[in-house]
């Protein structure tokens, strides 16, 4: 699928890409499930919100594929959207879906933090 050598692109970023992908499916997904769902899950802001996310988590992964430059800024916007979006599909408790999306987006939030240079993991911040 990837066609750089080892030695141009690190394991992290290279793990990093990959928790952007899947948490991009992920979203996609979700906004699926939200909008047949009705109700709460599909409210505006929760849909935009995953919306949102997918689409950063594409673009993130694009820019680190490329090994342009601007990727940490890309990483940096990334990780705070997805820790919004798990924060927004945390608020629905026992839906499956939601959880695996939340679960997605913290993951990606936290690779993607790495990537930016301004610290990888948040689970002190979360535990609250």
């Amino acid at each position: 699928m990837h066609h750089m050598t080892h030695s141009q692109m690190s394991q992290e970023m290279q793990e990093c890409i990959d928790n952007c992908l899947n948490c991009h499916s992920t979203c996609v997904e979700a906004t699926n499930h939200c909008l047949q769902m009705g109700g709460p899950h599909a409210e505006p802001t929760h849909i935009r919100l995953l919306m949102d996310c997918a689409q950063v988590c594409q673009t993130s992964a694009d820019f680190m594929l490329r090994m342009s430059d601007l990727h940490p800024k890309t990483c940096g916007v990334c990780a705070d959207v997805c820790e919004r979006c798990a924060i927004g599909c945390e608020r629905f408790g026992d839906d499956e879906t939601m959880k695996a999306c939340a679960q997605a987006c913290r993951k990606c939030a936290e690779s993607c933090r790495s990537m930016a240079g301004t610290g990888g993991s948040t689970r002190g911040r979360m535990a609250t």
